[in-house]
């Protein structure tokens, strides 16, 4: 059974040659619509080259890292456009027009999915998602102090609407990830993918949303149930399979045990065992990652969809 997750970001230099050659096309188109002043017009014609150019070299060629590249250079384009559209009518722009932004964006990108069938444009969709959830928070009143950062953005203690947006984009991308994670439980298809790229998405902003509200709530309560959090991120990770939960939350798991060290020890040298600690158990869960997973399966009673999640063998490991 295979122990990782799938990924493929390349699949040789060419991909990157490639890569280079577009990037420096669109910058020069970039650079012509800033000499000539094409606004509106300079934004739609990216955005239908890379349509063009994701024809051939998404859909003909299959090329990884150049794909990826006009999935993004598509939705930025795609996002120039309607900005440049709602700037016309002369109004400013607040956050209902991010809104108007952000819906247009999530449609153009589910559309680019169902064309393209490319994992990385629900990324850039969930981007897109973000972006409607934030504006839709702004548009209620609140907003993002940036001399509070990132207090402001994911502590719910702030009351701030952007820490309750976080959360809410958050489980929203959980949730979708799982669903492609559920049709593709072997992970042979770009369902597997996609799923992968909503979680990357949905860890920080669910584990750094609920993670910094528990760890600035202080004292000896506050980090441990920091600690508790970390256990069941760890669980949850486990479960299904997925690392980018527990990736999220490191930081904060280094932040606990530095508290935990600190008071016999002294902080610097707090710090050197906090690394060690930290290093020791990363390698160890990344290195018996399937060993564990499989004893953790077979420990959890049956739940639902438990059998749609990548399989475990009975006994493999033991």
């Amino acid at each position: 059974m295979d122990e990782d997750e799938p990924f493929e970001f390349f699949k040789g230099f060419s991909e990157i040659f490639v890569t280079v050659g577009l990037w420096l096309l669109f910058s020069g188109i970039l650079a012509f619509g800033a000499v000539v002043g094409g606004g509106i017009g300079i934004a739609v014609t990216g955005m239908v080259l890379t349509w063009v150019f994701a024809l051939y070299f998404t859909k003909k060629r299959r090329m990884s890292l150049p794909s990826i590249s006009l999935a993004a250079g598509f939705g930025i384009f795609l996002g120039a456009s309607v900005l440049f559209l709602l700037d016309a009518t002369g109004a400013n722009i607040d956050a209902w027009h991010l809104m108007v932004v952000g819906g247009v964006g999530m449609a153009g990108m589910l559309l680019y999915f169902r064309i393209f069938k490319l994992p990385f444009a629900m990324f850039v969709f969930g981007i897109f998602g973000l972006i409607l959830i934030y504006a839709a928070m702004s548009a209620q009143g609140s907003s993002l102090p940036l001399y509070n950062f990132p207090q402001g953005l994911f502590d719910l203690s702030e009351n701030s609407g952007l820490a309750l947006g976080s959360l809410i984009f958050g489980f929203l991308a959980f949730a979708l990830g799982i669903w492609f994670d559920t049709k593709d439980p072997h992970r042979i298809s770009r369902y597997s993918a996609t799923g992968f790229w909503l979680h990357l998405l949905a860890a920080p902003a669910i584990v750094n949303t609920v993670a910094l509200t528990l760890y600035n709530s202080g004292g000896t309560s506050g980090y441990l149930l920091t600690a508790l959090l970390l256990f069941v991120v760890t669980v949850i990770s486990l479960i299904i399979d997925r690392r980018s939960f527990l990736t999220a939350g490191i930081g904060y798991l280094g932040a606990i045990i530095v508290w935990a060290l600190s008071s016999n020890l002294g902080n610097s040298t707090s710090m050197v065992y906090t690394l060690l600690i930290l290093g020791a158990f990363i390698t160890a869960l990344g290195t018996w990652w399937v060993q564990i997973r499989s004893w953790l399966m077979r420990l959890l009673p049956d739940f639902p969809f438990k059998d749609r999640f990548p399989p475990y063998i009975r006994g493999q490991y033991d």
